[in-house]
């Protein structure tokens, strides 16, 4: 993992979708940072708002969202990359990039969450930040094959005619999918062929932050591998992937920290190793306790209404560590090597006694 500066600073992101009876408290005060070259992963239960982050920094959010905070994308090191595609030639470079794609030394940051609808469709989606979408079947043009769509989008972001066929071919390999299936239409793929096109689409411009939103979807353990291993990969050669999962094993695999997202809130991050082997909040543990190679038990009760939270700790009702003073929602403070964010935070030799030899 690298320790330059952060590629995308994410700094109290908020979002709200107001309904006529009722506010969804989707995201809360979401603080993150993402290197070149670092996956980090947020991982927890479903309807936590871990997709609704990723469709926030794109701008894709419906009409009755709210968004506020901040989430600065540092140019210059998205330009460092965006331009790095070694097939494109430097007139079909300049011609698919963009003022924003290009960046330059000393650029200041820009505020995806600022940004006008216009110059992030045009400048940032698929350009600097890709995004594989967690319902590629729905996100797929229905009247174009798979080979036409992923050509299109090479020849949109500087690949020749006669270079584009060649380099869809080699992406498809490259995600697990047979070039022969790029001729299908969307509606003739599986759930994990669609969701294989539409990594392979979100890899073509070879965008130097890529939010992956439950990329392994509809994959057997091997193409599942198969995908994670290609996110490190890309990691390892500089890029930043934001993953988004349930999976608890792919986020153990791949990534370098763990950032554990629930009610809205994110109430840990760690370094992968440490957070598997210690978790510090209580969630995370109960998190892992879940896994089969664990103590297979499930999480006890239900998430809370995300239009009813608490005033205090969000999980205080599932905790059987609770007090008066989880009544007050709780600050970050440093645990081990993360950030945890409650009142009483698990001691190492409290899981050490608790995890079977």
């Amino acid at each position: 993992m690298t320790t330059t500066d952060p590629l995308l600073t994410v700094a109290g992101l908020t979002v709200r979708f107001r309904l006529p009876d009722a506010v969804v408290h989707a995201v809360t005060d979401l603080h993150l940072d993402i290197r070149p070259g670092e996956l980090v992963a947020v991982v927890g239960e479903s309807g936590c708002g871990k997709s609704v982050l990723a469709h926030a920094l794109l701008g894709l959010l419906p009409r009755n969202a709210t968004v506020t905070g901040r989430a600065l994308l540092r140019t210059d090191s998205a330009g460092s990359r965006s331009g790095s595609a070694g097939s494109r030639t430097d007139s079909a470079g300049s011609r698919g990039g963009s003022a924003l794609a290009r960046g330059g030394d000393g650029a200041a940051p820009v505020d995806l969450l600022a940004c006008p609808p216009r110059q992030l469709a045009r400048q940032v989606r698929g350009r600097v930040v890709g995004l594989v979408p967690q319902s590629p079947a729905t996100s797929l043009t229905p009247v174009r094959t798979g080979r036409r769509l992923l050509v299109e989008t090479l020849r949109a972001h500087g690949h020749t005619r006669a270079d584009a066929p060649v380099a869809a071919d080699r992406l498809a390999v490259d995600v697990g999918l047979d070039p022969a299936d790029l001729d299908r239409y969307p509606h003739e793929l599986s759930g994990g062929m669609a969701q294989r096109l539409a990594t392979a689409l979100a890899l073509a411009p070879d965008p130097p932050l890529l939010l992956a939103d439950e990329p392994t979807t509809g994959l057997d353990r091997p193409l599942v591998d198969h995908t994670l291993d290609l996110l490190r990969r890309r990691c390892d050669a500089g890029a930043a992937v934001l993953l988004i999962t349930h999976d608890l094993a792919a986020a153990q695999r791949v990534a370098d920290t763990v950032a554990v997202m629930y009610a809205s809130r994110i109430v840990e991050h760690a370094p992968t190793e440490a957070l598997f082997e210690a978790p510090g909040h209580p969630y995370s543990a109960a998190l892992l306790d879940a896994l089969p190679q664990r103590a297979f038990r499930p999480v006890p009760g239900h998430p809370p209404m995300l239009t009813d939270l608490p005033a205090g700790c969000a999980f205080a009702a599932r905790c059987d560590r609770a007090t008066p003073a989880c009544r007050v929602q709780p600050a970050f403070t440093g645990i081990r090597a993360g950030q945890v964010a409650c009142h009483h935070p698990l001691e190492h030799a409290e899981l050490c006694a608790e995890v079977p030899a």
